[in-house]
């Protein structure tokens, strides 16, 4: 799955839904994706696979740190806005200034296509210490109901992008003996909580979202 197969699988599936229904609740956390449904995505650069092929290279033997690094060196840019615990959006920023010479955000030009259905933007907003409180309790949630056991299982995949995500880095390190089991889970909350601030930086630029705390009573009729 990558942004632009998600675009396109995402408007399919709505349509479907709208055959029987005039209402479609879309939910979710990643602003790329989130956009990209909303208003399309920008066209890429076509890379030189070779220049694909060794920052991969690279970043399996040299790992995340490695990867970060040449980011906030090569695209200082995109290092304040990105996701810098996510290594596949990391290593397309790096193989697109390697190739161009260009920031990731020179080609993000932000021209909205029309969708043929009315999108009404709903964001949940919590006072920021019960935000905290929340992703401290989820965490502590995850690892009674099997977290460890299930990164223990995936081990041996662990170099797969879809593993180099907050919650299972920590453990693959932790089973490294990098860290600590204590020091691990402290980090798997202070990652999510750093992915949390990124995310309402994100959406906040959004003008267009309606921002509700999720704890008052709210008329959705308002909503437009």
């Amino acid at each position: 799955m990558n942004v632009g197969v998600f675009e396109q699988y995402s408007l399919q599936i709505v349509n479907e839904i709208f055959v029987a229904n005039d209402i479609v609740v879309m939910v979710g956390g990643t602003g790329l994706y989130a956009n990209a449904f909303c208003n399309g995505i920008d066209e890429m650069p076509n890379i030189d696979i070779a220049i694909r092929a060794n920052i991969i290279k690279q970043y399996e033997t040299n790992g995340l740190e490695w990867l970060q690094q040449q980011i906030a060196v090569k695209d200082p840019i995109f290092w304040q806005q990105a996701e810098q615990q996510n290594p596949q959006r990391l290593m397309r920023a790096l193989e697109i200034v390697e190739a161009t010479g260009n920031s990731i955000t020179h080609y993000k030009k932000s021209n909205k296509v029309e969708r043929n259905f009315n999108i009404i933007k709903i964001g949940l907003e919590l006072p920021r210490q019960e935000l905290i409180e929340r992703i401290d309790r989820r965490v502590d949630m995850m690892l009674s109901e099997g977290l460890v056991e299930e990164v223990k299982g995936l081990i041996n995949y662990k170099h797969l992008n879809a593993l180099q995500t907050v919650g299972y880095s920590e453990l693959f390190d932790c089973f490294e003996n990098k860290y600590t089991f204590n020091q691990a889970i402290e980090k798997i909350k202070i990652h999510t909580r750093q992915y949390a601030k990124r995310q309402m930086t994100w959406f906040k630029k959004d003008l267009l979202i309606q921002w509700i705390n999720p704890l008052d009573e709210f008329d959705f009729k308002t909503l437009h």
